[in-house]
């Protein structure tokens, strides 16, 4: 039998990234064990019956809990500052889970416009359907958030920096205006992790996770979570889990749980070749616009450097030229199709950097209107900068932009 230790307070986050988990198994392995297992047998009826109840610690059933998704779930905790986290099959999961958690009809939700294209349906169609009404502002216009807060308001969701254009907004500012209202704040921090970005740190009350994207690093099973206080995670969003079964699977919870210890240093290299490939952007003819929080053009740059511990994340978006969304589509296209080293797909967050067209793919199911709201033009593109060298994926855009009609 092997006795662990417990960890010492003020670890950083690299070394809270390899040694938060449960404890050992009795076989003493030092990679964390995977449970593959859909139950557990019960050492006696009146046992079960405490542990069914809640009453009394241990695992009964997998859609519930399970020892690897629980370490899992104290891993990014730590990453986050928080006291708990809950994991979810998808990002987008665990984003349902957040709303069928805190709302119900006549409850009202002021959410950026700018989020992820999922995100917009999901909030605003999907449960509208059961009454929950939802406004949709600026991103980055603190003072529209606070008009377009009601009675009745009882969460504000952003996603900072948003996907694509990366619009950052202020948390703290925001935080302010949802406590002030007696209302939530959650915060998406996909893009930046808990490498870059502690959401809690400046306010926020909930953090949500797409675990697909850079907390696994490699492209290979989806994932999500949400970040919080013991309360809301064990008393609102447990029960969630265990009614409508969006559970996060053992396998899955360890290919991310793995994927977390190399997040630091993977987050580091992203970003260093994420800056080089937006400086070289901006000195393109055919290139109309960068968005790349790490430029000092980009409108909120000097916010996002104090958010994100001073780097701009992986993602750059650009607007090639174009004489209206036909010529600038086909021009996009081009582009893309030019490619021989980058991935194209709308996935990001992969050690293989990817290329995607968000007007028809990650914001392809929103109206003409909704995309425009959002900034999304038909000229648009997306990079992911994954761990390629930086000189191959500046000579494969190369092969596209230099050959633009």
């Amino acid at each position: 039998m092997t006795t662990d230790r417990s960890l010492p307070p003020g670890l950083h986050r690299d070394t809270l990234a390899v040694r938060t988990a449960l404890e050992r198994s009795q076989y003493g392995e030092n990679s964390e064990a995977l449970f593959l297992t859909s139950s557990f047998v019960q050492p006696d009826a009146e046992t079960s019956a405490r542990r069914f109840a809640g009453t009394e610690e241990g695992f009964t059933y997998t859609r519930t809990s399970n020892p690897t998704v629980a370490s899992f779930e104290q891993r990014l905790a730590a990453l986050e500052g928080t006291e708990a986290a809950i994991g979810a099959s998808s990002g987008m999961g665990a984003i349902l889970m957040m709303c069928m958690g805190l709302l119900r009809a006549g409850d009202h939700v002021v959410c950026s416009r700018s989020v992820f294209g999922s995100t917009l349906n999901l909030i605003g169609r999907e449960f509208g359907k059961f009454g929950v009404e939802t406004t949709f502002v600026s991103q980055t216009d603190v003072a529209e958030w606070k008009a377009a807060i009601r009675p009745t308001t009882k969460l504000l969701f952003a996603e900072t920096p948003t996907n694509p254009l990366t619009d950052v907004c202020d948390i703290r500012a925001l935080a302010d205006l949802a406590h002030g209202a007696g209302a939530l704040l959650a915060v998406d921090n996909c893009f930046c992790s808990p490498a870059l970005q502690r959401p809690t740190e400046l306010g926020a009350d909930l953090v949500i996770h797409s675990g697909t994207k850079y907390l696994e690093g490699q492209g290979r099973v989806l994932a999500g979570a949400i970040c919080g206080s013991a309360k809301l995670v064990n008393e609102v969003f447990g029960p969630v889990v265990r009614t409508a079964g969006m559970a996060l699977s053992p396998f899955n919870a360890w290919v991310v749980l793995k994927g977390l210890e190399t997040l630091g240093i993977r987050m580091q290299a992203h970003c260093a070749g994420a800056l080089a490939l937006a400086q070289w952007l901006e000195t393109q003819p055919s290139i109309a616009r960068v968005y790349y929080p790490g430029l000092a053009s980009h409108p909120q740059h000097e916010l996002a450097m104090r958010q994100q511990s001073g780097l701009g994340g992986a993602v750059v978006s650009f607007d090639v030229q174009g004489d209206g969304p036909e010529a600038a589509r086909a021009n996009a296209f081009h582009v893309i199709d030019s490619t021989r080293v980058l991935s194209i797909t709308a996935n990001l967050g992969d050690t293989k950097t990817t290329i995607t067209h968000p007007a028809t793919t990650s914001h392809g199911r929103l109206t003409e209107a909704q995309r425009q709201a959002a900034g999304i033009g038909q000229g648009l593109i997306r990079v992911a900068v994954g761990l390629d060298h930086i000189d191959d994926i500046k000579a494969d855009l190369l092969r596209g932009l230099s050959t633009l009609a």
